[in-house]
């Protein structure tokens, strides 16, 4: 009897007003760790750009609400906390116990996300579990450089008990406080994120107490089929068919220029999905692997994207109705020892093509592509103010989504791994940090021209006022954000560093490793656009106008690529225009 037989066995029907608040409160709840973890952690990463996920789970370790965080955490939560269930088995898990790991071939991202899981009993019954995963600033490992494997990267904290039935492991903690460069902010957001989890596993047992356990879970099931029906209902609306597509990533960080290919397949057939990624790249030397539960997030956030987009509580229900087919060993179901430091960055480009295999059969909900990187530099050195370490992540930056059928893209919004989080406020950084903020502005012409225009960039550029190290990752400069129907692609990434007043643009790719910044020197960040939908010579033209005077586009490009003609005063020269356009058309 798989998890979903067994909750519809041992639950009835329960009336429609009783799940609706049910639905509320499993998704307050989550609401609630996230408001607790971000008030008590210690990094930037966690209380500024919100680089964590919440959930509940049920016993069998299925998605009952995940806090609308990271999407790609979706799936490996999930499997995180049924691994833990399994290692230990579920008669060894009791009340008060806390069970943790970093395992990057279990979570499916690198070893900075630690997973902290707490078991919820109710009447001595266990009733479900409570997650939280979040990024600690530094687990040790070499700094700066591409790792080629994963015990270059940090530690690795197999699946262990936290705590045992309230009592802290001490040995665990000093083990790790041993191998982190700063013990007192990775064991604050340790603490944070214990935080997290009792809040939730408290509410959890209040709830179960005022409406019963079987309330509670027959309401768990009801939301699920709840979503299942939708989502079936949704994919009956996409055409039978096979539909192919591919892309590329623009290298590994060690060979440079080698392009990874990104080859995806999608079946439709009645009421289900097949994402077959059997054709995404082997896994590679560089650090850009991730886990095969990473692997199964992409399908999955590719069909609720499609299917379920704002159904609420995120949860499996959605999925019953989507199959993965993916062999291990690519660089998103990557095996140990292969290294995963930079896991996020290639499944947001799956992602993507999901979306572009899908654009001729759905044109209406189809997405250009977008910039897909977090646009994210690491920086390190020794404090001014007191010569302590310090190391931070500085974004992401938010760049360009891709436009639809009906609308413009958005504009300088974070990529789809990355959901919810947020980018660095430039007062916190300057306020902490060595580093004087330039620029940080809209990125000009960055986007896909269309009938509907792709999203805008963003060009940052961070001055250094003591030296420090500036690590980048970003990939997606040569693989433009493409466009659809005829619109075209946007700009990519990019990225330049100053050096003595003198800036150097000519990188191969966006990727620079432990380069030194003196005072005064700079680097600059470039987050690429979104792809157009439909002709450019279809777009309004006072919406061209528009775009020129508030800087989104050139005056050059209104011309030669929507041929729009303007006066002195940026207004539509309307004859000048309709002979542009006509030319342009002959």
């Amino acid at each position: 009897m798989n998890a979903r037989d067994n909750l519809q066995a041992t639950t009835t029907a329960i009336d429609p007003v009783t799940v609706e608040i049910i639905r509320n409160g499993l998704f307050a709840v989550t609401e609630e760790m996230k408001t607790n973890l971000t008030r008590t952690a210690y990094n930037l990463i966690i209380y500024e750009a919100l680089d964590f996920t919440v959930g509940l789970f049920t016993k069998e370790g299925d998605t009952v609400s995940i806090g609308l965080g990271l999407p790609m955490f979706i799936r490996g939560m999930a499997e995180t906390v049924k691994a833990k269930i399994r290692h230990f088995g579920v008669e060894n898990i009791k009340p008060g116990d806390i069970l943790v790991t970093n395992d990057a071939y279990t979570t499916g991202s690198h070893l900075n996300h630690f997973t902290f899981t707490m078991p919820v009993f109710h009447e001595g019954q266990l009733e479900g579990f409570t997650c939280c995963m979040a990024h600690w600033l530094d687990v040790g490992g070499t700094l700066g450089n591409v790792t080629t494997d994963i015990f270059s990267e940090g530690i690795q904290i197999p699946i262990v008990k936290y705590q045992r039935e309230g009592v802290v492991n001490q040995d665990l903690v000093d083990i790790i406080a041993m191998n982190v460069r700063m013990p007192e902010r990775a064991l604050g957001d340790l603490r944070a994120q214990i935080t997290a989890i009792t809040t939730g596993e408290r509410r959890y047992v209040e709830l179960l107490q005022r409406y019963g356990a079987d309330a509670v879970n027959g309401s768990i099931r009801q939301i699920m089929d709840s979503s299942e029906a939708v989502a079936r209902k949704n994919t009956l609306s996409v055409p039978d068919g096979v539909y192919e597509a591919e892309s590329f990533m623009d290298d590994d960080g060690l060979e440079i220029g080698k392009r990874i290919p990104i080859r995806v397949k999608v079946i439709v057939k009645g009421d289900e999905m097949t994402v077959d990624l059997s054709d995404v790249s082997k896994q590679v030397r560089g650090f850009y692997n991730s886990g095969f539960t990473t692997g199964i997030a992409c399908a999955q956030v590719a069909y609720k994207c499609l299917t379920t987009p704002t159904d609420y509580p995120v949860n499996d229900g959605s999925f019953r109705s989507l199959k993965v087919v993916m062999p291990m060993g690519t660089v998103i179901s990557a095996e140990r020892p292969y290294p995963m430091r930079v896991w996020m960055t290639f499944p947001m480009t799956v992602i993507d093509t999901i979306f572009k295999a899908l654009a001729p059969a759905i044109p209406d909900r189809a997405i250009a592509g977008h910039h897909a990187d977090l646009v994210f530099p690491n920086i390190h050195g020794i404090s001014p103010e007191d010569g302590r370490l310090f190391i931070v992540g500085i974004g992401p930056l938010g760049g360009g989504w891709g436009a639809k059928s009906t609308e413009d893209g958005v504009s300088v919004t974070v990529c789809i791994n990355d959901g919810d989080t947020h980018n660095s406020p430039t007062e916190q950084l300057e306020a902490k940090y060595p580093v004087l903020v330039e620029k940080y502005e809209i990125r000009k012409d960055s986007a896909g021209a269309g009938k509907y225009r792709g999203g805008l960039g963003a060009e940052m550029v961070v001055q250094a006022l003591s030296p420090f190290t500036v690590t980048t990752r970003i990939d997606r400069v040569h693989c433009k954000p493409w466009g659809l129907e005829g619109g075209g692609d946007a700009m990519g990434n990019g990225l330049a560093v100053r050096h003595k007043g003198e800036w150097k643009t000519d990188h191969a790719n966006a990727k620079i490793f432990n380069v030194r910044l003196e005072r005064g020197d700079a680097y600059k960040m470039l987050s690429g656009g979104g792809g157009g939908f439909g002709s450019p010579l279809e777009r309004e033209a006072d919406k061209v106008a528009e775009d020129v005077r508030e800087g989104y586009v050139s005056a050059e490009v209104a011309r030669e690529v929507y041929r729009v003609a303007l006066d002195a005063q940026q207004q539509v020269d309307v004859k000048a225009t309709e002979q542009l356009r006509a030319a342009a058309q002959a």
